[in-house]
């Protein structure tokens, strides 16, 4: 049976680092037999958060934008990778928009992400996590994962400032794509 997999690009850069990082670890997945499913938050309407606090009553989020059929994707899905750049000490405004979004999840009929295998992949352009921030954004994923009940498959991270560096990288890519195999596996 084939694990569903999803991909969520959180860089304004369709070939950035963090989104080349992403493509890796999907041919990873796909490599185990897994469907996967890719998507490019920045090409998406994704409205903030309001707070009107609805879904916490009904489990649906009333904002109409392009997050609605991404819940039931969510729902459904068995992995779910997000990768990013580091922009100001944490995550792209893309991947934190995403990610505020999920609150919709989280209801009192249940969450809708416990249980779920998460994969991490970041790029920044300092040499040093702590420096860069990355280290925000990796503890914020791992207070995330821990909170919703989830597993953490794994978290992938480096140094990439300019397009392409990450190709230059052969063990960084390979930490990916095997990020990727674990989250097709579900190991």
């Amino acid at each position: 049976m084939s694990k569903h997999v999803l991909v969520f690009k959180g860089s304004p850069r369709q070939f950035g680092n963090s989104s080349t990082l992403a493509d890796r670890a999907a041919d990873g997945a796909k490599s185990c037999g897994a469907e996967v499913e890719i998507f490019n938050l920045h090409n998406l309407d994704i409205h903030p958060c309001d707070a009107c606090d609805i879904c916490q009553e009904t489990g649906i989020c009333v904002l109409k934008d392009d997050m609605q059929p991404l819940y039931e994707k969510l729902r459904q899905a068995e992995a779910i990778l997000i990768a990013s750049p580091i922009y100001w000490f944490t995550v792209s405004a893309q991947t934190k928009l995403f990610i505020d979004r999920w609150y919709a999840l989280e209801s009192p009929q249940g969450s809708a992400l416990n249980g779920k295998l998460f994969g991490i992949l970041l790029t920044y352009g300092d040499s040093d996590p702590f420096t860069s921030g990355a280290i925000n954004a990796i503890r914020t994923f791992q207070d995330m994962v821990q909170y919703l009940k989830g597993n953490v498959a794994g978290i992938v991270y480096g140094t990439a400032m300019e397009v392409g560096d990450v190709q230059k990288q052969p063990e960084l890519m390979e930490r990916a794509y095997k990020l990727g195999q674990k989250l097709g596996t579900g190991r």
